[in-house]
């Protein structure tokens, strides 16, 4: 059976992203070897969207985005470690969202959902 999702980021500058998401997001991780860290995700969800003709993305588009329970307290704590976001949270339906850089010429949204968790079967 799956037991998870293994996500990943492709880019021009891995040793810089590893180490932005190791220290400026505070990811634990597994050191592969060579440098090669694997990170530890606490929680995970996973949405199916439409593909949008208009104003969206087109099928086969793959989104990760992070989340969060305050995303006011998450912002200042990530502003604190010198994270630099590119736009002010604001409410886009399904929750409270912006979006901050990382090395490597991402753009990455944090949110907020405004809908509820179900609880995980153990």
């Amino acid at each position: 059976m799956i037991t998870g999702v293994h996500t990943m980021f492709y880019t021009s500058e891995p040793q810089e992203l590893r180490a932005f998401i190791r220290d400026k997001l505070g990811f634990s991780f597994t050191d592969v070897g060579d440098g090669w860290l694997i990170f530890d995700l606490p929680q995970a969800d996973m949405g199916c969207h439409p593909a949008e003709a208009q104003d969206g993305q087109r099928s086969g588009t793959h989104y990760i985005s992070f989340y969060c329970d305050d995303i006011e307290k998450t912002v200042t704590q990530l502003k604190d470690r010198g994270v630099e976001f590119t736009d002010e949270v604001r409410d886009l339906g399904y929750g409270l969202a912006t979006h901050f850089r990382m090395p490597g010429d991402f753009q990455v949204q944090l949110f907020q959902p405004h809908y509820a968790k179900r609880a995980s079967a153990e």
